[in-house]
């Protein structure tokens, strides 16, 4: 009996975790993607990069790196990435690329 309700508790928090892991990727994509639009940039993939938990400044959440690639011309290819702390945007990074002229 005690058994059973144990089991039930962990399955409950791993599909807890499952569901905010997927929640914070959907928005991490919207992010990314508002990002590149405001750049001025093509995005062409978005990958879900390494996970750490931990509550440095506030409750539990989960960090998430997320990497892309965009490219300015079609041609050219380049990484950055985007760090997600709980379901709000810490960081993003994108390296020098040359601006597109037109």
């Amino acid at each position: 009996m005690i058994t059973d309700l144990f089991w039930i508790i962990v399955i409950a928090i791993a599909a807890s975790i499952f569901w905010q892991q997927r929640r914070q990727s959907e928005l991490a994509k919207q992010f990314i993607q508002r990002r590149c639009q405001q750049m001025e940039v093509q995005l062409i993939s978005i990958a879900r990069g390494s996970h750490s938990f931990g509550w440095p400044k506030g409750p539990l959440n989960i960090q998430t790196r997320y990497y892309f690639e965009f490219s300015v011309n079609g041609i050219d290819c380049y990484q950055g990435y985007a760090t997600m702390r709980g379901m709000r945007l810490q960081d993003v990074y994108m390296p020098a690329y040359p601006i597109q002229e037109e």
